[in-house]
């Protein structure tokens, strides 16, 4: 059963969320409402229980498309809402889906990073970002990916070479903890992104 309000846990606002579907429109609505109890069940389950029922909700709801196709232009980062009214997207369009459920549904944002990489698809290296969980500080990542559906350690993805990566507090050179400025500075689609969602209740 959803539950509308803020939630005393995570800070999301349903109503809100809500509000911010409609105006976008009937898909978005819908879309909504399944994000929402998806994230009220995963907000009662560990981590990797969390992981797992947001990893699976996206990557199973909406379909790969390229930006030029459902946007007609070459970049543009889109709001969860904006996702699911679309019912498709591309890589950063899951991982920062999947960045904002999990925010919601009480996993701290530190153990969550959005992951730049060079990605060896078909022979050849090619951009694409994920999602990496980190349980702890130290701890290796475990990764969300719309290509590869199943949560894998980042040492079972060989595939996957890191850039640089970044969250909503900092941002760093590949995975490692050395800081490469403000991302809110360095990365103006990610500013963009984030006043997003913070108006439709994530966050």
């Amino acid at each position: 059963m959803l539950v509308l309000g803020l939630s005393q846990a995570t800070g999301w606002e349903s109503e809100r969320m809500l509000d911010a579907a409609a105006a976008i429109g009937p898909r978005a609505t819908v879309g909504a409402r399944l994000l929402l109890q998806v994230i009220e069940r995963a907000a009662a389950l560990d981590e990797p229980a969390k992981l797992a029922a947001v990893n699976n909700f996206f990557n199973q709801r909406v379909q790969f498309r390229s930006d030029v196709e459902v946007w007609a232009q070459e970049d543009y980062w889109a709001s969860p809402l904006e996702f699911l009214d679309k019912g498709a997207g591309d890589c950063e369009d899951y991982a920062i889906g999947k960045y904002a459920s999990l925010v919601a549904a009480g996993v701290p944002v530190p153990r969550l990073r959005l992951v730049y990489v060079r990605a060896q698809l078909a022979g050849s290296s090619q951009a694409h970002m994920v999602l990496a969980y980190y349980p702890s500080p130290d701890a290796e990542p475990l990764i969300l990916d719309n290509l590869v559906p199943e949560l894998r350690a980042a040492s079972k993805r060989p595939d996957l070479m890191p850039v640089f990566s970044f969250n909503s507090e900092g941002l760093w050179q590949g995975v490692g903890a050395q800081t490469a400025g403000n991302p809110l500075v360095r990365l103006s689609r990610w500013r963009e992104v984030l006043a997003k969602m913070r108006a439709e209740g994530f966050l």
